[in-house]
């Protein structure tokens, strides 16, 4: 698949955290203080990639588990909420060349659709901050699913909001689990290259239509 493919598709879907936004740090700052309180540092390698496809409760739930914390689910997810309500809201940055990327395909007529794990409460004061609020003409959350980004069912959602089909969509995702699940469900991918998913960055080329470093490779 092209740069010019991706503009005779009917649909575009996008992840936000790791793709669209620059926010991975974020969240590897709230672990990092999260688990250092509890005695846990550093915070083991893997630990990020396997939240990454997962919504506020199942992180909770997988993060009590593993290390066997006192804290109830809803004490943790507080916590996180708090920390990354101040992060969204007030300091969030796009990646280089989403925003003019965003405005490339709206303008080739392509319907743009989020599919994101995040919370409203997180996503949407970001959307505005970075002044792409208007761009989507739907948003799916991984909340809404039964199952989660190892699977297509968020991606079918945000698709059948805009009345578009799987076969005439591409999907950008930055982890590997998600670019897999989209595969999956029968849509073209697009991995986007993050820090936090780089020791993944071979296996998902392998699997996506098209691998970029930067969304300025497609300007």
């Amino acid at each position: 698949m092209t740069a010019e493919d991706i503009l005779r598709a009917k649909a575009a879907v996008f992840d936000l955290d790791g793709t669209l936004f620059d926010s991975m740090r974020c969240w590897s700052d709230i672990d990092e203080r999260f688990l250092s309180k509890r005695g846990i540092s550093p915070v083991p390698d893997d630990y990020m990639l396997a939240i990454a496809h997962l919504g506020a409760a199942e992180t909770a739930k997988y993060t009590k588990e593993r290390f066997g914390l006192s804290d109830t689910p809803e004490e943790m997810m507080r916590e996180w909420h708090d920390d990354a309500v101040k992060f969204y809201t007030h300091e969030v940055t796009l990646k280089p060349g989403a925003l003019r990327y965003l405005d490339k395909l709206k303008n080739a007529g392509v319907m743009l659709a989020v599919a994101t794990a995040s919370s409203e409460e997180l996503y949407v004061p970001a959307l505005k901050r970075c002044g792409i609020d208007g761009f989507f003409g739907a948003v799916a959350s991984v909340n809404e699913c039964v199952r989660k980004k190892g699977f297509p069912d968020v991606y079918e959602l945000a698709c059948s909001r805009l009345g578009a089909a799987a076969e005439d969509t591409v999907v950008f995702e930055d982890i590997l689990v998600a670019v897999r699940g989209a595969a999956d469900g029968g849509f073209r991918t697009v991995g986007v290259y993050d820090e936090a998913s780089e020791r993944d960055s071979d296996a998902i080329r392998a699997c996506c239509d098209l691998y970029i470093h930067s969304f300025e490779e497609l300007l």
